[in-house]
């Protein structure tokens, strides 16, 4: 959102503008005196005499100070008062220069605090008394007029002062308002491409590390014995690459399909579950690992299914990945303590030392804080490695019951 100055002071083209105000004003000025001139109103108050050259001098300046009036709106207000003084004490026509005088006081009250607005204006309205009661003690009437008309600029400019903070405050407000929409955008995009990652990751990775043992072990046939060569097994691990193809390709479609249809603001495709487990099993056998299962849990929230069974999948890739050849793989869930528990061990060394971390163990620990759960990975104390998390049900199952 563009910024809008809400600074009198530093307002565009103020300095012109003002300027143009202190000729407008002093056009005015002129006016006034040309309109009052020769004597009093057609009543019986004495509005003074004509001014000579000198009052003319003291008129026309009068306005020249209200030039500066938003950049220094006291000193202006004390310059002007400097020349309406001596205008006054040579008993010159009173409401000539009223103009110049209101404008310095009001300019005041908008840009300064009540308590300084009160405080110069009653030392503008001490004066003015002061010098028209020295040159003519029976104008009453005329100070009251006066007194009246100072007061009415004081709370106007206090007035539209207040006006302008409170817009000023629903300005900022719609500002921040904006902000916090365009990061809360931001956020929701990097939490959708970080989400995107992590599915591509976990797909792509289990079907390339499963394809690529499977690719092994038909090289291996191929290459162990030309002679005898077990055609048998040769066509099971190219039927089995091929079934992992299609349902990669399965997959990487269903993934997809969720992401078109969150680009134009439909619902997410059904999420994968923990009635997926046993095609990962499967798949993982195929790969050469030796998997038993132990799934004591049926049903769970999408969400806590979804984080699972990703979990599950990166924890048996790195195990075919990592723990040597037809490693010994535990995967084990449960539910206790209102929580979806689950456990991948292996009888394997984990990551080799030294070689560049992948995105896996993070995209775990993402997964489990994902549905407000924890996981934690490393070598156990008697050899192997072992994935555990922690997956709350209560929450999402909450969500599920009163959506």
């Amino acid at each position: 959102m563009e910024a809008i100055n809400r600074d009198p002071r530093t307002a565009p083209h103020g300095a012109r503008n003002d300027a143009l105000l202190a000729l407008a004003l002093a056009v005015t000025t002129v006016c006034l005196m040309l309109l009052t001139r020769g004597g009093g109103r057609p009543d019986t108050l004495d509005e003074g005499n004509s001014p000579d050259a000198l009052g003319w001098t003291l008129l026309l300046a009068a306005n020249v100070p209200i030039t500066w009036r938003r950049r220094r709106p006291m000193l202006v207000l004390a310059a002007v008062v400097a020349l309406v003084v001596p205008y006054y004490a040579l008993d010159n026509n009173h409401d000539a220069p009223t103009p110049a005088a209101f404008v310095a006081l009001y300019t005041v009250a908008v840009t300064g605090r009540p308590l300084r607005t009160v405080l110069a204006g009653a030392t503008v309205l001490a004066v003015s008394l002061s010098v028209m009661l020295i040159v003519d003690t029976e104008q009453a009437l005329e100070l009251l007029h006066i007194s009246g008309w100072i007061v009415a600029v004081i709370f106007c400019g206090i007035d539209v002062r207040y006006y302008r903070r409170y817009v000023s405050s629903i300005v900022d407000r719609a500002e921040k308002a904006e902000r916090t929409r365009e990061e809360e955008a931001r956020r929701r995009v990097a939490e959708e491409r970080l989400r995107i990652a992590r599915d591509l990751h976990d797909l792509l990775a289990h079907s390339i590390t499963v394809i690529g043992v499977q690719t092994s072990v038909a090289a291996h046939v191929l290459a162990a014995d030309p002679e005898r060569l077990d055609r048998e097994t040769v066509a099971k691990a190219l039927d089995d690459i091929a079934e992992t193809c299609r349902s990669a390709r399965g997959e990487l479609r269903t993934t997809l399909d969720v992401l078109r249809a969150a680009e134009h603001g439909e619902s997410r495709g059904p999420l994968p579950g923990l009635d997926g487990l046993t095609y990962l099993v499967e798949a993982a056998r195929l790969a050469g690992a030796r998997v038993e299962p132990e799934v004591r849990v049926r049903q769970a929230p999408p969400a806590v299914g979804a984080a699972a069974y990703r979990i599950v999948q990166e924890a048996l890739t790195n195990a075919v990945r990592h723990a040597g050849p037809e490693p010994a793989v535990r995967v084990e869930l449960y539910e206790a303590q209102g929580a979806l528990r689950l456990a991948v061990t292996d009888d394997g060394t984990g990551p080799t030392p030294g070689t560049a971390p992948g995105y896996g163990l993070v995209g775990m620990r993402e997964r489990a804080r994902s549905v407000g759960g924890t996981l934690d990975a490393g070598p156990r104390g008697g050899g192997g490695f072992e994935v555990t998390a922690v997956l709350p049900l209560a929450s999402a199952m909450f969500e599920r019951g009163t959506g």
